[in-house]
């Protein structure tokens, strides 16, 4: 019998399809069909070895029961030992399994889009979005994933005033996501002669990356106007000459892109308008259909201030769940930004477990 909060009836369909999905597999040799199938075991793969991982777990106990209660003294005391450590195993798997059983946001296996705008501060806020764009190209090259810039405007001072980069990664955006909001930096300028400490921000989106079969736009609903785009210098001085600029008529959405061609251009800006466009009606479905999520971790709220960078103190405190870290530096590098995101997932996944509890 499974532990009590778990839904049997949920549990003993997911097996029973996971079954049936290996005998078709079994059976079938058509490509596209085999492809689909496989695709569906492998979703279901990690929540039903869970499963017999903790049923195996709960016969085992139950033989461990009937030795404690049996004649042999011996081996009574020994399956007593044995039953504490049981016990946590069980422990442990019952919340992998509910974990596995939460629903699954349909956008977590996708790549993503990363924007990153200065906010208030001037040229520092551009320093500081450059610092931050840096740390997620850092991160994105230790999970193997491949971090391409979109659309850049370089500050004076140097850093962006705004900067848009495709991360392409299976789950990327899943571990992303939690990086949406007002990033705060307290340090004292390069340019502050006095030494005073400066308050600045940048704002971070980050966007599911949506394909055309994810949403579609109709040619009349946009207007792409073409211009000559401006250079800040540096690196990329002179290599630009026409940006484009894309209008969604609906919404008023207008994005800009200026890279090496015309054609790149269009095709990036529309890239980024369906990423843009995708997430208005993930967040409109998501607000019809669950208002009590007000108070969730990550609830995407870009003009929520999320998290702070204190330089003078080399900390790192995250608002949203009062976790603070004095690894500042191994943050920014970002070799240890798990160390942020990891405890906002786990909060997530908590929430989620209340409320499913709250709901029964």
């Amino acid at each position: 019998m499974l532990p009590a909060g778990l839904p049997s009836d949920k549990i003993d369909a997911l097996v029973a399809r996971a079954a049936l999905v290996d005998a078709k597999l079994g059976a079938t040799t058509d490509p596209d069909n085999l492809i689909k199938l496989s695709k569906e075991r492998a979703e279901l793969a990690p929540v039903v070895e869970a499963i017999a991982a903790l049923r195996a777990a709960i016969d085992e106990r139950a033989a461990l029961a009937e030795l404690i209660e049996g004649d042999d003294a011996e081996m009574a005391a020994l399956a007593r030992s044995e039953r504490a450590a049981l016990d946590e195993t069980i422990e442990r798997l019952t919340r992998e399994v509910r974990l596995l059983l939460l629903p699954k946001d349909a956008a977590d296996e996708k790549s993503a889009i990363l924007e990153i705008r200065a906010g208030t501060g001037g040229d520092e806020a551009a320093l500081f979005a450059g610092d931050l764009f840096r740390m997620y190209q850092r991160y994105a090259a230790l999970k193997g994933w491949r971090l391409e810039v979109m659309s850049e405007s370089e500050g004076e001072a140097g850093g962006y005033k705004e900067v848009v980069a495709e991360v392409k990664g299976v789950g990327a955006f899943a571990r992303l996501k939690f990086e949406s909001g007002v990033h705060r930096v307290q340090r004292v300028p390069a340019t502050e002669s006095g030494g005073r400490i400066h308050t600045s921000a940048a704002t971070v989106a980050v966007l599911p990356e949506a394909e055309e079969v994810d949403f579609q736009i109709r040619p009349e609903d946009i207007r792409v106007d073409t211009t000559r785009a401006s250079s800040a210098g540096g690196q990329h001085a002179n290599t630009t000459d026409t940006a484009v600029r894309v209008t969604h008529l609906p919404t008023g959405i207008v994005i800009v892109a200026a890279s090496r061609s015309q054609h790149q251009n269009r095709a990036q800006a529309m890239q980024i308008l369906r990423a843009r466009l995708y997430e208005l009606e993930r967040e409109r479905l998501a607000a019809t259909r669950a208002a009590d999520r007000r108070g969730q971790v990550g609830s995407g709220d870009r003009s929520e201030r999320i998290r702070t960078y204190n330089f003078p103190q080399g900390r790192v405190t995250d608002h949203r769940i009062n976790l603070t870290l004095y690894r500042l530096p191994e943050i920014l590098e970002g070799g240890a930004l798990d160390d942020v995101i990891d405890p906002l997932i786990t909060e997530h996944q908590a929430s989620l477990l209340a409320a499913l509890d709250e709901g029964g």
